[in-house]
């Protein structure tokens, strides 16, 4: 079946349908990454955006039950240039005895998709011009009809994405039992319980906190500091998530008064989140960085790190106050913020994603500095 994507700049591509036999638009941007598109596809922070995967062959692999990232498919519609009908993977989950492929996988989760066009001319757009927001349809449109439909959607800035994914209320998080990934009685000898707000949270950022030996609570993005502290956690976690940070008042002003009263760690958006609760602003990039071929410079060390990250939105260095906040990595494709401590409370954050899935694991130590910080704030309270 015949499927077109317009940009809101009036450029168009047309192509073949998969998956949902459905309309939709949204912010069209584009990931690097060669593997890991089912990460990718249940990524909360990929709500309200149009994913256009750089690599040209996707689907490889198939669909199985232990690399969803949440409880859905989040992304608008999946953009691919070959979509592979027959997949192959000893982990694929098979039904009738095949494994199950891509485009049943996102029929199943009522999300379109379109192939065979030429992505590196829309990847080179995005690039040269800035993301777009864009409308894939396989219906009996006019070009003109559909480029008119991409320039009525809404600025990504405009809809609080982080309400849309966030958990609806507060739970003691555990990995579910069917899961290959799944660790019996973790909880029974849990050193410290970490207070995780959940902007969007993956579910490996859990697994890593988990893996830690914490005791993980969940709480909903809305959550209040009152709230969070009443449930007496030795650390706070400020996951990942959707959309644009400066309309999210509520949850930095939560996180002002979280501020020196427990270790705080952030990623991506909670590192945005925490910059601006700093006295920082954020600003829209060009384009964003979504890959998991990043190259981040360690400051401290001079160590470079290859990361995975997934993000359009970056903290001003200028806004923040020197004699507060150090900047402890950069992105060395643009020199952007990539993580920052603040100098004097036990409180840090990266842009990246230190948890992978998919991507490298150059990053993983962050987990255990966080694990000592709130450690160590533990050992003080009790002999305060």
């Amino acid at each position: 079946m015949k499927a077109i994507l317009a940009l809101s700049d009036g450029n168009y591509f047309e192509g073949e349908a998969f998956g949902a036999s459905q309309s939709q638009g949204g912010e069209v941007c584009f990931n690097t990454s060669m593997t890991g598109y089912q990460e990718i596809l249940t990524d909360p922070s990929y709500a309200g955006q149009m994913v256009c995967m750089t690599y040209p062959e996707i689907g490889n692999y198939g669909i199985n039950t232990e690399d969803v990232e949440s409880n859905r498919v989040q992304v608008s519609a999946l953009i691919v240039k070959n979509l592979c009908p027959y997949p192959s993977s000893w982990r694929g989950t098979k039904k009738d005895s095949k494994t199950i492929t891509l485009n049943e996988y996102l029929i199943q989760s009522g999300v379109p998709g379109i192939q065979g066009i030429d992505t590196r001319r829309l990847v080179r757009i995005l690039r040269e011009t800035g993301v777009k927001n864009g409308y894939l349809t396989s219906g009996t449109y006019t070009i003109e009809d559909v480029i008119n439909k991409a320039k009525a959607q809404p600025s990504i800035s405009e809809t609080d994405f982080v309400k849309k994914v966030t958990c609806d209320s507060t739970s003691n998080w555990e990995e579910s039992e069917n899961s290959l990934r799944f660790r019996a009685g973790e909880d029974k000898d849990a050193a410290f319980t970490i207070a995780a707000l959940d902007f969007g949270v993956k579910h490996n950022i859990l697994r890593k906190l988990k893996s830690q030996g914490a005791k993980v609570l969940r709480f909903p993005a809305t959550a209040s500091a009152e709230e969070i502290l009443a449930a007496e956690p030795d650390g706070i976690f400020l996951s990942n998530g959707p959309g644009d940070p400066e309309i999210l008042d509520y949850a930095v002003n939560t996180v002002k008064k979280l501020m020196g009263k427990k270790p705080i760690f952030g990623i991506c958006l909670g590192h945005q989140i925490l910059g601006r609760a700093l006295g920082g602003r954020t600003y829209k990039l060009k384009f964003g960085h979504r890959g998991a071929n990043h190259p981040v410079k360690d400051l401290r060390s001079g160590k470079v790190e290859i990361t995975s990250q997934n993000h359009g939105f970056a903290l001003d260095a200028q806004s923040l106050n020197p004699q507060d906040v150090e900047i402890t990595h950069i992105n060395l494709n643009d020199n952007t913020v990539s993580g920052l401590r603040h100098r004097s409370l036990p409180i840090f954050s990266v842009q990246y994603h230190p948890e992978a899935s998919p991507g490298p694991r150059d990053a993983h130590y962050l987990f255990e500095e966080f694990t000592e910080s709130v450690l160590a704030a533990k050992k003080a309270g009790q002999h305060a």
